[in-house]
């Protein structure tokens, strides 16, 4: 029997929703590749390996597997790491690599003088042992050195290890995304605006509310608890908490006057991870993501919520101690 089709909601949203299962952005100077599904290969510093060698889910099992970045300065001095490196089944080619970041590093341990060769693929077999991602100098008129998926067909080796996240869990993370946009103060009013019919909108609605429920993804208390919706059953800022609108999903955020740019794509409300993405630990998860405010989530950035509470508590102290009103 086929699957029915729920009503679509405007673009901007879908493509909003849909982005939240895609990695941050990246340039040609960096070794990650560029706004990719989040259970892509994953880039595992050698110092974290230990606390980051297992997924999230999936049996323990990254979906496209891992590739783990050793400095080749503490390979090629460190006969103990060659040894750690055996227990651990870390071979160089297949599920390892060196990575040169510094013109140090190159200068030291030239990959090409010891007759080296980067990689062709991003699965066992790598298909060579290095990677390298120097940047360029002024001072010493050296160029920027990029070896290893730099090509158009194979553009990054993976992506960052924090920003994992399976492809079941994704699909989950964006059940529970469009469930907690509904439940702003004005979804429907501003979903009619956007040419949705009102029966549209409680097709839609009520069909994404049955899978949360039934996924387990609209447990209220939970919700509640992690700062996504507040007591009347609102979304909500996570920083802020002021109750969101369905408006800010839609429009593009204000510019500076005189400073305006006439391709910006940011709108007011973003993504917004309650307890922050760090290595060591997978937060793109159900239950750690909500909508916020653009602005709120620039203040807190890579801190996390209670660190940035905390120091603006004492900024607004600091100041009224200094016999600064603030109204």
């Amino acid at each position: 029997m086929a699957k029915t089709r729920l009503p679509k909601i405007p673009s901007l949203l879908d493509r909003k929703i849909y982005k939240t299962g895609q990695t941050r952005g990246a340039d040609d100077d960096v070794i990650y590749q560029n706004r990719v599904g989040r259970n892509s290969t994953v880039l595992i510093p050698y110092a974290y390996f230990d606390s980051c060698k297992i997924a999230p889910d999936s049996e323990g099992q990254f979906e496209r597997g891992f590739i783990v970045l050793i400095k080749p300065e503490d390979y090629f001095s460190n006969d103990v790491l060659q040894e750690e490196m055996r227990q651990k089944e870390l071979v160089l080619g297949e599920n390892a690599l060196l990575f040169y970041e510094t013109r140090q590093q190159w200068n030291d341990h030239n990959p090409e003088e010891k007759g080296l060769t980067p990689p062709n693929s991003r699965t066992n077999p790598l298909g060579g042992v290095y990677v390298a991602r120097v940047p360029s100098t002024t001072a010493a008129n050296a160029e920027k050195i990029s070896r290893g998926y730099n090509t158009s067909g194979l553009k990054g080796a993976g992506i960052r290890i924090y920003e994992y996240s399976s492809l079941e869990s994704t699909k989950r993370c964006r059940i529970q995304l469009e469930y907690i946009f509904w439940l702003c103060v004005d979804s429907k009013e501003v979903m009619l605006n956007e040419n949705m019919t009102e029966e549209e909108i409680n097709i839609r609605s009520a069909a994404i509310q049955l899978a949360a429920e039934e996924q387990g993804l609209a447990n209220r208390d939970e919700l509640l608890q992690k700062r996504i919706i507040n007591e009347d059953n609102q979304s909500i800022c996570p920083l802020c908490l002021s109750p969101l609108s369905a408006n800010g999903f839609l429009n593009r955020l204000a510019q500076a006057h005189g400073r305006d740019v006439p391709d910006l794509t940011v709108t007011q409300i973003n993504l917004f991870h309650i307890d922050e993405l760090k290595t060591g630990e997978f937060n793109h998860r159900p239950y750690n993501l909500g909508w916020g405010h653009h602005h709120c989530n620039v203040v807190v950035k890579d801190s996390g919520i209670d660190d940035t509470l905390k120091w603006m508590s004492e900024v607004l102290k600091r100041n009224t101690d200094a016999g600064f009103e603030i109204d």
